[in-house]
């Protein structure tokens, strides 16, 4: 099929891109960076230089391909070293899940492309009371902290627009990615002791190790209709169940133990949430519809990898 994918570069696009070509799509990739076309054409896809927030640009790499497959994975993500403005961290990243997917919707639309695959997540994102792991038919949260209030917002457009504005929308939300070249901060500060368990770690996180989103991705190519799907490890776990595994597979002394006042001084209050009332997610829906079971069903299996790759040194 003819695909096209909007950021392309990014973390799950340097596995998702190859993995297309070699299913047989005919793909188009844009990056917002002319270094990075040449990656693109060596892994086998027509590369465009776009900027996702031009509508005009927009319009016409899409409505150039024709794509009968849109795969939106734009974000302006980096590495995080502190929670306590987190709107502010992904003001760019939400304008990219808001404006952006509005332009590549309308793309879509001229374009007559009707599979719209678009990337969103699962984690802070949930409603902190109920069950402790949600599936797609739980709500989000009605009541987000001040600092994700727009970042809540951002996500929630895209989630809503995609399925209503195309025939064929599918939204893929993402745990906590990790793996090769994927969230490798939380290593070092794992390693450095400067993460700890905050007030006994109850929350609950759920994880996808990046080879796995990107399968799941290509999955949704062809398979599952149209709605939302967690795109999960078998495995949600609370925090004092993970951090000291992640810490162990690191080498690393375990993490220490902080008060939730302290961790709210250090950190702020989303951390601080997220640590003692996050809720996991269900990959059941994922797994029926999309054909899709992830490589490493567990964290207990993928950790200790991407802790060996990032003791080797950065990713290629």
């Amino acid at each position: 099929m003819r695909v096209f994918v909007a950021g392309a570069t990014g973390v799950i696009g340097q596995y998702l891109v190859p993995s297309l070509t070699a299913a047989g799509h005919e793909v188009t990739a844009s990056t917002r960076s002319a270094l990075k076309a040449n990656q693109l054409k060596n892994q086998g896809a027509t590369p465009v230089i776009v900027d996702g927030l031009d509508r005009e640009a927009v319009l016409k790499a899409v409505t150039a391909a024709q794509p009968e497959v849109i795969i939106h994975q734009m974000t302006a993500l980096t590495n995080m070293k502190s929670f306590r403005n987190f709107d502010k961290q992904f003001a760019v990243t939400n304008e990219l899940r808001s404006t952006g997917t509005d332009y590549l919707l309308e793309a879509a639309r001229e374009a007559g492309t009707r599979r719209f695959i678009a990337q969103s997540f699962t984690g802070w994102t949930n409603t902190r009371s109920g069950s402790q792991v949600k599936t797609e038919q739980d709500p989000l949260d009605s009541r987000p902290l001040a600092a994700t209030t727009k970042s809540l917002a951002a996500i929630k457009h895209l989630e809503e627009a995609v399925p209503a504005e195309v025939p064929e929308g599918l939204v893929l939300r993402y745990g906590v990615l990790y793996g090769h070249g994927a969230s490798d901060l939380m290593l070092e500060v794992v390693r450095k002791r400067q993460m700890p368990v905050l007030d006994g770690g109850t929350g609950i996180w759920s994880f996808t190790e990046v080879t796995d989103a990107a399968a799941a991705t290509v999955a949704a190519v062809t398979k599952g209709a149209p709605g939302i799907y967690n795109v999960v490890d078998d495995e949600p776990a609370p925090v004092s169940q993970w951090l000291p595994y992640l810490a162990s597979s690191l080498g690393a002394k375990p993490p220490m133990r902080a008060p939730a006042w302290l961790g709210r001084l250090l950190g702020g209050e989303m951390i601080v949430s997220w640590m003692t009332e996050g809720r996991g997610a269900s990959n059941e829906k994922a797994r029926l519809e999309l054909g899709w079971t992830p490589k490493y069903s567990s964290w207990r299996d993928g950790f200790p990898v991407w802790a060996e790759a990032f003791k080797s040194g950065p990713a290629a």
